[in-house]
């Protein structure tokens, strides 16, 4: 029996207001269940835009999404049960405390009580944070920042979990926290969706990924087959500068 895929997007293509180009155009992907799948590409190839319009923050110019067999035009409210997001941007409310702000999200969930009370505790503790539970995030570092974001987007523990640049601008050690709860949540089941400018994470994280620019998939699969394909590079980083160029992006 084939596999079908957990997400399926065709001929994906989104036009921003006042704009003759695509952000994205025609973007055909399956994602499979359990995989840690990565979009990779350049400062405004497009990887945001994808993963907004999966995670329904606004609707496709044109194409086709489902996922886990729900169409994301008609059972949005059911997708946006079985997702988790953590965006690029820390999206948390900086004069609240820790644990204020998970209660606040675990509320959006409809988690209450002594169930949410434990499953934010326990979170702390993976991601050495339960010291600080009291304290106001506007007094947290970069890195306990980027895991308290991450945890407010597990806490309702969904199927899938998008991702956006979560290990951005942060130190060692909480970069190699992040990845390995990364690693153990995919082997529990969820899939995971995830963009970042880090190659040589992506190579060692991902089972594949999807290398976009200027709005369209330019290669795709399993990272070290990927290079193995391309004997004359050493690593994805260096695949990634051949097919994407050496220009600066904005």
């Amino acid at each position: 029996m084939v596999e079908q895929p957990f997400i399926r997007i065709q001929d994906l293509t989104k036009y921003y207001k006042g704009s003759s180009d695509p952000a994205i155009k025609s973007i055909t992907l399956d994602i499979f269940k359990g995989e840690i799948f990565g979009l990779l590409g350049p400062n405004g190839a497009g990887k945001t835009t994808t993963i907004s319009i999966l995670c329904g923050l606004f609707p496709p110019t044109e194409g086709m999404i489902t996922i886990n067999g729900l169409d994301i035009k008609s059972d949005l409210q059911g997708i946006k049960r079985i997702i988790g997001v953590v965006p690029q941007e820390v999206a948390l409310y900086p004069t609240l405390t820790a644990m204020e702000n998970l209660t606040f999200f675990g509320n959006m969930y409809n988690l209450r009580g002594k169930v949410l009370r434990e499953k934010i505790m326990e979170r702390l503790i993976v991601f050495g944070l339960e010291r600080f539970a009291k304290k106001k995030v506007d007094t947290f570092s970069g890195g306990m920042k980027r895991r308290l974001n991450l945890i407010a987007g597990l806490l309702h523990e969904p199927k899938v979990l998008f991702l956006d640049e979560p290990t951005v601008g942060i130190d060692v050690q909480s970069r190699i926290v992040i990845l390995d709860y990364l690693k153990a949540l995919n082997k529990q089941g969820t899939t995971i969706i995830y963009t970042s400018h880090y190659m040589e994470e992506a190579e060692n994280l991902c089972s594949r990924v999807a290398i976009i620019d200027r709005g369209s998939i330019i290669s795709i699969g399993n990272p070290k087959e990927l290079v193995a394909d391309h004997p004359e590079f050493k690593n994805l980083e260096n695949l990634f500068l051949y097919l994407t160029g050496k220009e600066l992006r904005d």
